[in-house]
């Protein structure tokens, strides 16, 4: 069959393009680097190559083929997924341009695209997305306009008139938007889960191995933002505590999975403490971190025995939690035997010369194990250094960092404590998370980055139970000390440098204030939005309520706009309405029934108003009598028009 839809011109193509492209900007934004570039640069080729004809059937098909094996290449094998499903969205958009030939393939395209921007929020809803997202919206209003133009044959708006007509649909429906953001009853899970993502967000884990750390500690991207309700911690006590490792395999680091179950262990904490709110990013995820150590799990949270938070659901979404800390005075001071020998695990035939040392060492320093931990921070502190650029770990990683490089980050510095700690006979374990964190001086809160993830060790003492050593610390103490505001102040730095700094933070406030008006807007943030209305404890069923009755006015507002606008489509009409308006304010509205020189004619008998009859009689020549006339000027005149002053009553 022959396809008889009509062509279109080259004009109304670059608005479909346009259009297409700024819908798949935001998708792309969020998709692996590589692959993004890829999709990017097919996207180009095939718009260029399908200016002329259609593509055939078999280089389509090839098409489809690169794009597929790119997502695998970058990926991995195909699987259900947030990350897979989008990418395949992206990769298709890419290449839908090739069979763009008539307007029902214009119109197809711009229909898809505005899937894109969809897409893209499933994965992030910042700012950033949202403006990309709203861009791409106008601009594909303003491609639909330009083809219905194009098929109708009429003269080409410009753009202004484009913009304003898009802009009245745009408030039209604004009234709906508010009503479903506000009022629409916030559950406290969602309608239907959305599979894992395929490629998750760097996080903290229940393993740390070798070498593991090393893309999060360069991802500069924050991890979660802090407010402090009082003083804020020195920045010795700002460690954030995440998941607890307490077995070795010899490589990898596990959490004991037996923890989560058991009770959280006796603490006796410091009068003084930390009363603060974190705003925990997205990480599809479920370890939380908490200011070291804290005093209980806020609600839809668990602490277990090792003093580490769990969510009780993923974190696929900016969190909010309330929290309570201070620090130990005597933690766990009592550990069961279970407890200590989970503490002094080793496999077997692992590190024989850190072995050895250890041995040596607790012979010399007899039950003293404080003196043992003095001595291992002291050796540190004078032969190591710190450095991300390690060899690959052998068969005996800890030998050889201990003995032969001497150099590693706090993954190296926490896992070779702990096991020569435990060679002489003290319990200890590694303990992951977050430390340090940069103020915002502009908003007043802190700032934890992907790059601030931290390993320390825990060493069990008598009388005193858990004890934190930081050995990272002991030999790169700018590591975990040095702040931002610190480097704010610093002599040394460029006013180049501060200034990029600054504009850094304000780029971070501005993120922040978007968390906090949009999305964490949840159920409690919107009770409180109605309770100056005197609405407390509303149900969901009542919510529901509100929400439909909200939605109908919003609707008949709608129906109301787009009737009258259909009424008045006509722009000389249409001011010609405005004009009638003006008078009756002063008393002298034209009747339904009056002819425009009828009602001339009786406002001047009533007050003279010589120039409302020569510009009624221009209206009723031009819209009626088919009078050749400047309409442009005319328009002009019926706006400007004002009643003479003795027009009144």
């Amino acid at each position: 069959m022959t396809d008889t839809a009509p062509l279109i011109d080259r004009n109304a193509r670059y608005w479909t393009l346009a259009s297409a492209a700024l819908a798949l900007l935001p998708l792309l934004l969020r998709l692996p680097t590589l692959l993004a570039a890829l999709f990017a640069g097919a996207a180009v080729l095939t718009a260029l190559l399908s200016q002329r004809r259609v593509l055939p059937m078999p280089v389509r098909v090839l098409l489809v083929l690169a794009m597929l094996g790119a997502i695998v290449w970058q990926m991995g094998a195909m699987r259900p997924g947030r990350d897979t499903g989008c990418a395949l969205l992206a990769a298709m958009l890419a290449i839908k341009s090739s069979e763009l030939r008539s307007l029902r393939d214009a119109r197809s395209l711009i229909g898809f695209a505005l899937f894109a921007p969809f897409a893209a929020f499933l994965l992030d809803q910042g700012p950033l997305t949202t403006a990309l997202a709203a861009l791409a919206g106008i601009t594909g209003l303003l491609a639909l306009q330009r083809l219905a133009q194009g098929e109708g044959h009429s003269a080409p708006v410009p753009l202004r008139g484009q913009l304003h007509g898009v802009g009245r649909l745009l408030l039209i429906g604004l009234p709906l938007a508010l009503a479903c953001f506000w009022l629409f009853p916030r559950l406290a899970t969602p309608l239907w889960g959305i599979p894992d993502r395929a490629v998750g967000t760097p996080g903290l884990s229940d393993t740390m191995e070798p070498d593991q750390w090393l893309d999060l500690m360069a991802d500069d991207t924050p991890a979660l933002r802090v407010q402090f309700f009082g003083a804020a911690p020195a920045a010795e006590q700002r460690y954030w505590r995440g998941p607890v490792m307490t077995r070795f395999d010899g490589h990898v680091w596990r959490r004991d999975p037996a923890a989560q179950f058991r009770t959280p262990a006796a603490v006796e904490q410091t009068g003084s403490g930390w009363d603060y709110q974190i705003d925990y990013e997205p990480t599809d995820r479920r370890q939380l971190v908490a200011l070291d150590l804290p005093r209980s799990a806020p609600a839809g949270a668990r602490l277990d025995a090792d003093m580490s938070l769990s969510s009780d659901r993923r974190l696929s979404a900016l969190t909010r939690w309330r929290l309570q800390s201070a620090p130990a005075r005597r933690f766990d001071a009592t550990l069961s035997a279970e407890q200590r020998r989970a503490a002094l695990q080793l496999p077997a035939g692992f590190n024989p010369r850190t072995a050895t040392l250890a041995r040596q060492w607790r012979q010399e320093a007899g039950n003293d194990d404080a003196a043992v931990v003095r001595r291992a921070l002291a050796w540190i502190t004078t032969d190591f250094s710190y450095t991300l650029e390690t060899p690959v770990a052998g068969r005996d990683p800890v030998d050889a960092f201990l003995f032969d490089y001497k150099a590693g980050f706090c993954q190296h510095f926490s896992s070779s404590f702990v096991v020569l700690m435990r060679n002489a006979g003290i319990p200890a374990r590694v303990v992951t998370g977050f430390a340090g964190g940069t103020r915002n001086r502009i908003g007043n809160y802190w700032v934890v980055r992907r790059m601030d993830a931290h390993a320390w060790a825990e060493v069990w003492l008598p009388q005193q139970g858990w004890v934190r050593v930081d050995p990272t610390a002991a030999v790169a103490p700018e590591r975990i000390l040095d702040t931002l505001d610190d480097r704010l102040q610093a002599g040394a730095d460029t006013g180049l440098q501060q200034r990029w700094l600054q504009i850094g933070q304000v780029g971070d406030w501005l993120r922040r204030g978007w968390n906090d008006l949009v999305l964490s807007f949840d159920a409690r943030r919107q009770q409180q939005m109605l309770q100056p209305l005197g609405l407390d404890d509303l149900g969901p069923g009542q919510l529901l309520a509100g929400f439909v009755t909200a939605a109908l006015l919003a609707l008949a507002w709608m129906a109301w706009l787009l009737a009258r606008g259909e009424r008045e489509r006509d722009p000389l009409l249409r001011a010609w309405h405005h004009l009638g308006r003006r008078y009756a304010r002063r008393g002298l509205g034209r009747e339904p029934h009056e002819p425009p020189m009828v009602w001339a004619g009786r406002v001047h008998a009533q007050q003279p108003d010589p120039a409302l009859l020569a510009l009624s009689q221009r209206f009723a020549d031009a819209r009626y009598a088919g009078t050749r006339t400047d309409l442009a000027a005319l328009l002009r005149d019926l706006r400007r028009h004002r009643p003479s002053s003795g027009a009144s009553q």
